[in-house]
Parts: C-alpha cells; structure tokens; sequence
C-alpha cells in the first residue's frame, strides 16, 4: 500500500473524528451553554514582572525565534516557450538574442532548483546562510561558469550551477556601517543590470541588449556595508565574467573589480544602483593540449592580464504607486583590446596595396588595439491591472560602436569556447570596426492565473509579448528568408511558460 494513500485515509479518519467532536460540543451548547463554561480550564494568569518591589502587570513574552534550520527553503522553476520570428530567418537564429535565440522553435529555457538559508534581513547578531541554484536547460548555454560543466552534454540542452556560495551578516556597528556589514563569497550572479538570469523575477521572456551582452556571472567575494538605511557601498573582487578560479577556469591571470553603490529612498519605492564590473576578460590561451592556438589571441593584440573591459550600469527602479513601476537602465560597456590598427597609423588594405605595388613590408609592423565601447539606455514600464494582469512595456536603444559586443553562438559550445579563447568557427559577428545603432520595442502582458491548491506547484506565469527590433544606420544585421538573408529589421511574437514549485 502506498504511505501517501495511509495518509490519506488517516486525514480522513482525523477529520471526521474533529467533526463529530465538534458536533457534539453544539449539540450540548444547544442545551445548557454553562455546562460548557463550566468545565473549561481557567485562562492562564497574565504575564507579571516585579519592578521596585511591586508586582505589575508586564507585556506578553515574544514568540522565540525560528530556528537556523526552520528558514531553509528549497524551490524553484520550470520555464519553456517559444520565440516566433516573422522574417522566417533562414540559419534560424534570432539576432541580438541569447536564450530565445532559435526561431519559430520551442524552447525547455531551464529548470532551476534553489537551495538556500537567506540572511535575515532584521538579523541585529551575527548570522550566517547559505545558497546553491542549479540549471538544466538550453539557457544553460551561455550561463556556465568555466571549468564546471561546460563541455558536460553535447547538446543545446546544458547543466551546470549558477549560484554556490556562503553568506554572512557582520553586526560590526560604526560610523560608516550603520547597519553592518553582509559578505557573500563563492558563485554568483552580476549586480548589474535590471534584468536577472532568474527568469520568474523579469518583465518579459526575452531580454534586452544590454542583459544579453553584459556580464552574466562571477566567482569571487562581495562585501555589501549598509552605510545608512538609505546607502549601501559594494565592493567586491571576482576572477572575471563567467570563470572560476585556476585552470581550466580562468581564462587569465588577473582579477577584476566589482562593486559600486546602492540608494534607497521613499522607503523603498525609489531605489538607484550604480554598478561597474571592471578588470581583464580576454582569454590567454596556454595551449595546454599542445594543439597549436596562439599564447594570445591575435585579434586582440593586446597583453590579456591588462587589457580591461568594463561593464557599467546605473538602474533606477521608481515604484511610482502600488501598482505602476518604471525601471531606467543606463549601460556603457568598455573593451580597451581589439579593434586592431597598425602602428603605421594605415588601413590594412593601404598597406597591402603599398606592399604590392612598391615591394615595402609595412604588414610587419606591430598592430594596436583601437578598443571598442558600447552604450545603451532601456527604459521599462509595469502596470499592475489587476491579480491576473500586469501589462509592461521596454524601449531600448543600443550603440554597439565597432561591432564588438552584439554576436551570436549558435553552436552548442560556442559561448563556452568564446570565453576559454578556442575557435569558433559558427561564431556570427557584424563587420568590425564600424557601429551599429538598435532600437527595441517591445510591449507583452504577465499573466498569473489563480490555480487550484495543487501539492509543490505555487503557482503559473504566461508571458506572451511582441518585439520589434531594428538597425538606426542602415546596417542589416538580422536574418531572413529570401534575398540575400539579411535585413534591417525583424519582428517577433514570443511567449514563455513558468511554473513556479516550492518543496520545502
């Protein structure tokens, strides 16, 4: 016999048992309600304290705290959709996205188990937690620490972690720390940005430029010093963007620096992060299966322990009325590599032509790196209509300046390969050395229905949305049918799936 169906039948015994319990009790309040009275305990004497001498009467005694294991929880998500692309690209791939980057195909997003003990927010002694999220999925493809899963399933679908770390509040009282200070230290995702990897906490199912081309994750450790209650300073030291720590999972020699400042005003409802990721992010490739890639990357010319990319965010998150929120996100990105010119100060097909022509070697001369930066502003809008609809709307302008950040990997280890510093031949990027301008629209509902008492599911998400996407300098880097493949524009119908679980 099943344990759940002996459950079953001994709730159904209990409740029948409190049942006829309490309907015998009215039958006999029925008759005389002081045989009740009668027969009840006495309440219990009031709390007393003694002070001076004299007993008083004192507050009552406080329920005693949970205890640590009592705030463990174990919940999670399941998410799938699918992105439709109008111009029926013909390679497939949605340009300028990441996790909805397969046209008019479903796609299993991910399944995300979290394990955690949050810190307590109102902790006033020392306090200690923890937390692990893992993924299975295809966004697991680009979310990969390197070195730890990786090149685990040679599939679109992927596992790996995306947060492993300890936590730690420090009630350490001074001038500077009002409020103590909380250390996290391990795997983590970014600060920055207003989008997450954490799909049940956004506004839409796909994600701006500025999420997708930005810093996704780190290994290092974060000091967070609650200055004021309306000032928090970060300041954090991390390996890099999507590495670990050693070989094979850091990809240079150098730390990075992350950190940045917090603002909390209106109690709550006005919240300003400004953000910054900065330190080396090109890979030094060893060569350590003695296969013949360069020590450094040639493209890059550039030392890659102190070639610096930087990451900048400032996001705004103004909770206008209980129900209408708008969300500002301010990026400016910074690579200080590639972009390559010769010292000689030429283009390289004026070189060529001279060596040809004249018999020079001006293609001897060392290359530079010019750089390369991108800037971007995305502007969010949330309406809460009512418990079943919250109606959002996102405007995003992208300036990728010489083609560097906006690519694409279609390949099943494209992104990982990309990071370590191997080839990637089904790699995709715009002609270097000029800029592309993006505009993004895009306008979608969040649907949360209410669903029967069902055991571990805690709810439903559907959000469907439209997007349009286009290129301001007559560049056409998306894809379509027909023609030559390309086009300046591309519209899309997209929509994803959540159900949310919580087991424990």
């Amino acid at each position: 016999m099943k344990w759940y169906y002996l459950s079953t039948v001994a709730a159904l015994s209990l409740a029948t048992s409190i049942t006829s319990t309490a309907h015998a009790q009215s039958k006999l309040m029925e008759v005389d309600p002081t045989l009740i009275e009668e027969n009840q305990p006495a309440p219990p004497p009031a709390p007393r304290t003694a002070t001076n001498g004299k007993i008083v009467k004192g507050p009552a005694v406080p329920p005693p705290p949970p205890a640590w294991i009592d705030t463990l929880t174990v919940d999670g998500y399941i998410e799938a959709g699918i992105p439709i692309n109008f111009n029926q690209p013909f390679n497939k791939i949605n340009w300028g996205h990441l996790y909805t980057d397969r046209a008019n195909w479903p796609t299993f997003n991910g399944a995300v188990l979290t394990i955690q003990r949050p810190l307590d927010p109102k902790a006033e002694d020392y306090d200690f937690g923890f937390k692990f999220q893992g993924m299975v999925g295809e966004d697991m493809r680009y979310n990969h620490y390197l070195g730890v899963l990786d090149y685990a399933i040679a599939s679109r679908t992927q596992i790996g972690p995306i947060e492993a770390n300890v936590l730690a509040h420090l009630p350490w009282v001074t001038p500077l720390s009002e409020g103590g200070i909380d250390l996290k230290v391990g795997m983590f995702p970014t600060y920055n940005g207003a989008e997450l990897i954490y799909a049940k906490d956004n506004l839409f199912y796909s994600h701006s430029y500025i999420f997708n081309f930005g810093p996704f994750i780190h290994t290092g450790a974060m000091v967070t010093t609650h200055v004021k209650p309306w000032l928090d300073v970060y300041t954090g030291v991390t390996s890099g963007v999507n590495t670990t720590i050693g070989w094979p999972g850091d990809n240079n020699a150098a730390a990075s620096f992350h950190g940045g400042l917090g603002f909390n005003f209106l109690d709550g409802d006005l919240t300003i992060m400004a953000i910054v990721h900065h330190g080396p992010e090109n890979p030094k490739q060893l060569d350590p299966l003695n296969v013949g890639w360069p020590n450094t990357p040639l493209a890059c010319a550039c030392n890659p322990n102190t070639t610096n990319r930087t990451f900048t965010n400032l996001t705004t998150t103004w909770k206008a009325t209980e129900d209408l929120t708008f969300i500002t996100d301010i990026a400016y990105n910074r690579e200080s590599g590639w972009n390559t010119i010769s010292t000689t100060g030429l283009p390289d097909q004026t070189i060529a032509d001279l060596d040809g022509n004249f018999g020079t070697n001006l293609a001897a001369f060392p290359y530079k790196p010019q750089g390369a930066d991108a800037y971007a502003i995305a502007q969010y809008i949330s309406y809460k209509v009512n418990d079943l609809f919250t109606m959002n709307g996102r405007v995003e302008y992208y300036r990728d300046n010489k083609n560097f950040f906006v690519a694409a990997f279609p390949g099943f280890f494209d992104a990982a390969n990309t990071f370590h510093g191997f080839p990637c031949p089904s790699c995709i990027f715009q002609p270097g050395g000029v800029g592309t301008s993006y505009l993004g629209l895009t306008a979608g509902v969040t649907i949360t229905p209410e669903l029967p008492k069902l055991p571990y599911i805690t709810g439903l998400i559907i959000r469907p949305e439209l997007r349009w996407d286009t290129s301001l300098t007559g560049a056409t880097p998306f894809f379509r049918s027909g023609g030559n493949g390309l086009s300046k524009s591309q519209g899309m119908f997209n929509m994803d799936v959540i159900i949310p679980f919580s087991i424990l």
